[in-house]
């Protein structure tokens, strides 16, 4: 039995070694996937059955840490089944093999190249911040965080008059989903019940932000208390401007402009603004008001924010703000006639400027297929399925309410843009397509083309 048990492990570990930085991800998730809906779908985990695409859906919401429902958490799964459902989204939200690599790092002070290639695909990092210190950044900013999360909101719900069990568990769980920027509430209306309550906003907003900011600019805030002539790297800083740009101007459109947060009174409105914004920017997913109320151009503003997002190497999906500025610098260039891209009197490498054309087309496309995939097979509003889709390959979990009534086909379509969100859509790209370069490629004819 134990031979028999180290000859599949030794295979396993060949076949793993085998396969590309991007299919050992891919492959990786799917398994978190697939292990967690078989769970789910055990009585012993239910309050009530369930469908089993709904099981499956949950489980891929959970590891993308995306938050889209098809059935209440609280009222279908029993407190195993939630508690199975927060493992997963605390495994989606530190990402595949972080806990793993820094287990081993506190052992043996080790990393594989395999954990190394894996782990660089899977997180891109400036060549200033090192991959060991970054995992070490990610598990300890983490754990600390979502304790402290867990504190506040345990106070919260108390100051609420709820029960001292339930506040702990409901603590505990919306801690860990906050930050990691899922979305899974154990409330069927999500925070729309706490809409004026500032101190819960808080506590939403700062795990929230802290999670999707990313662990590049801990990790480099970090160094800085460490080293004190370590200066910020050029991609924290575009997060950080491109992050406050976007939240200001967010907050205001909703403040300003949105009917159903102008009709609220005193600081409800402000709160309701800037957490609308906010959610939508981290792809957290909560929400204090309805967004099915909400107006044709307030629904355009978040399809703006779901979609840019928040920092790469972090909680947050989206195309990412690096990749909107890279994109914005190659236009400015170009507009300007500079030979180099520039932002910020920086020369960005054309590597990065590569990778973040490719990221923002397919992206696009994905985005564009999946909304006409479901627009075919439903008699949904335009504006209603555009959202759903960017919401789901976004990984933000904010719906207007069409979720609950997709077919089995649309749901199977809202699964896989969770899972290509969660992957990233370059990473998902090289794993479906990429192949290993050998010197017996063919010889490639270059040509000019009119643009």
């Amino acid at each position: 039995m134990d031979n028999s048990f180290k000859r599949l492990t030794k295979r396993y570990t060949l076949l793993k070694k085998g396969w590309t930085p991007q299919q050992n991800l891919f492959y990786g998730f799917l398994t978190y996937i697939i292990l967690g809906a078989i769970l789910l779908c055990l009585p012993i985990f239910q309050k009530t059955s369930a469908p089993i695409i709904d099981h499956i859906f949950i489980a891929t919401s959970a590891v993308s840490t995306t938050g889209l429902v098809t059935i209440s958490i609280f009222d279908t799964y029993n407190f195993f089944g939630q508690f199975i459902i927060m493992s997963l989204i605390q495994l989606g939200g530190i990402g595949y093999l972080s806990f793993t690599t820094f287990m081993l790092l506190s052992t043996t002070r080790k990393m594989t190249l395999w954990h190394k290639k894996i782990l660089s695909t899977e997180f891109t990092l400036p060549k200033t911040i090192k991959i060991t210190d970054f995992i070490k950044s990610v598990i300890l900013f983490t754990l600390i965080m979502e304790i402290i999360g867990a504190i506040l909101f345990f106070i919260a719900f108390k100051m609420e008059n709820m029960a001292t069990l339930e506040a702990i568990w409901s603590s505990i769980f919306h801690s860990v989903s906050t930050f990691c920027t899922a979305g899974f509430s154990l409330f069927n209306n999500s925070f729309m019940g706490y809409v004026d309550n500032g101190f819960i906003n808080f506590i939403i907003s700062m795990l929230a932000i802290c999670g999707s900011l990313g662990f590049i600019v801990i990790t480099d805030f970090g160094m800085i208390v460490k080293n004190k002539n370590h200066r910020l790297s050029f991609t924290t800083k575009i997060i950080i401007y491109g992050f406050l740009i976007l939240l200001t101007f967010g907050t205001l459109f909703f403040y300003f402009s949105e009917p159903s947060i102008i009709t609220l009174e005193g600081k409800s409105r402000f709160l309701a603004a800037f957490f609308q914004c906010m959610t939508a920017m981290t792809t957290v997913g909560f929400n204090s008001v309805d967004f099915g109320g909400f107006s044709q151009a307030m629904i355009l503003v978040c399809l703006l924010l779901m979609y840019i997002g928040a920092s790469p190497s972090g909680t947050a999906g989206g195309i990412k703000i690096t990749t909107l500025t890279a994109v914005f610098a190659i236009m400015k260039s170009r507009l300007k006639g500079s030979k180099n891209i520039t932002f910020l009197g920086r020369v960005i490498p054309y590597e990065r400027l590569y990778i973040a054309t490719s990221a923002f087309i397919f992206y696009t496309t994905i985005i564009f297929i999946g909304g006409f995939l479901i627009i075919l097979s439903h008699d949904l509003k335009f504006e209603d399925v555009f959202f759903e889709v960017a919401s789901a390959l976004g990984t933000v979990g904010i719906s207007r309410g069409i979720t609950a009534d997709l077919t089995m086909f649309g749901k199977v379509i809202i699964i896989v843009l969770m899972f290509i969100g969660r992957l990233g859509v370059l990473t998902f790209g090289l794993a479906i397509w990429s192949k290993n370069i050998t010197n017996e490629e063919r010889e490639i004819l270059k040509e000019d083309i009119a643009v």
